[in-house]
C-alpha cells in the first residue's frame, strides 16, 4: 500500500512539474503600453532663456523609447524668437505624437495651422513639425487648404517654415479669391 501511495505521489509530481515547464515554454507576453500617462500637459521648450514653444494636450502617454503619444489631442503654440510671448504661429491637431529618435511631431485629424499676425491658416490631415529645422510639410499627396485675407489656396503637399510665414504648395490646384467684406455703413 506504501509503495502504490508512492508511486501515486512521484506521477502527480512529475505532471504538475511537467506541466510548468510547459507553462514556462510558452508564448511570452511583452507589455507595449505607456509607461507614464499625464493629464492635462502643460510643456514650455525655451532656448537661452527664451520661450519658443508651449505645447498643451488632455493626455499624454510616454513610452519606452522616449516618444510621446497626445492621443486626445495637442496644441503647440510657437512664439517669437526675441523671447516675448508674442504668439507667431499655432498647430492644433485631434492626435499627436512626438518621436523622440528624430525629433519630429507628427499630428493627425483635422489639423489648423494658424499664423496669427499675417492671419493665414492652413487646414490638412496630417502634418510634421521638425523642431530641429524648423519646419511645418505635409506629405505630398496631403491635400491642404490655405486661407489668407485676400484668397484661399487649394492643392497637395505643403512646406513652410515654422511661422508659417513662407510655405509652398508642392502641387496647387486653385486659387479663389476671398469674398470682401462690406462697407460699414
Amino acid at each position: 500500500m506504501n509503495w502504490l501511495r508512492f508511486s501515486v505521489v512521484v506521477l502527480a509530481a512529475l505532471l504538475l512539474a511537467s506541466c510548468d515547464k510547459k507553462a514556462a515554454n510558452g508564448p511570452k507576453l511583452v507589455y507595449s503600453g505607456p509607461l507614464m500617462e499625464t493629464t492635462n500637459v502643460r510643456t514650455l521648450i525655451s532656448d537661452s532663456a527664451k520661450l519658443k514653444y508651449q505645447l498643451t494636450a488632455p493626455l499624454e502617454q510616454q513610452f519606452e523609447n522616449g516618444d510621446l503619444i497626445y492621443p486626445k489631442g495637442v496644441k503647440v503654440t510657437i512664439y517669437s524668437a526675441d523671447g516675448q510671448k508674442t504668439v507667431i504661429n499655432t498647430l492644433t491637431a485631434k492626435y499627436g505624437k512626438q518621436d523622440k529618435a528624430k525629433n519630429l511631431y507628427i499630428m493627425r485629424g483635422n489639423v489648423q495651422v494658424a499664423n496669427v499676425p499675417q492671419q493665414q491658416r492652413m487646414e490638412t490631415e496630417e502634418l510634421f513639425f521638425d523642431k530641429a529645422k524648423q519646419l511645418i510639410y505635409t506629405d505630398s499627396t496631403m491635400f491642404v487648404k490655405v486661407t489668407t485675407p485676400t484668397e484661399y489656396l487649394t492643392g497637395y503637399g505643403l512646406t513652410a517654415n515654422q511661422n508659417f510665414s513662407r510655405y509652398r504648395i508642392l502641387r496647387p490646384e486653385g486659387i479663389f479669391a476671398a469674398p470682401q467684406a462690406a462697407p460699414a455703413q
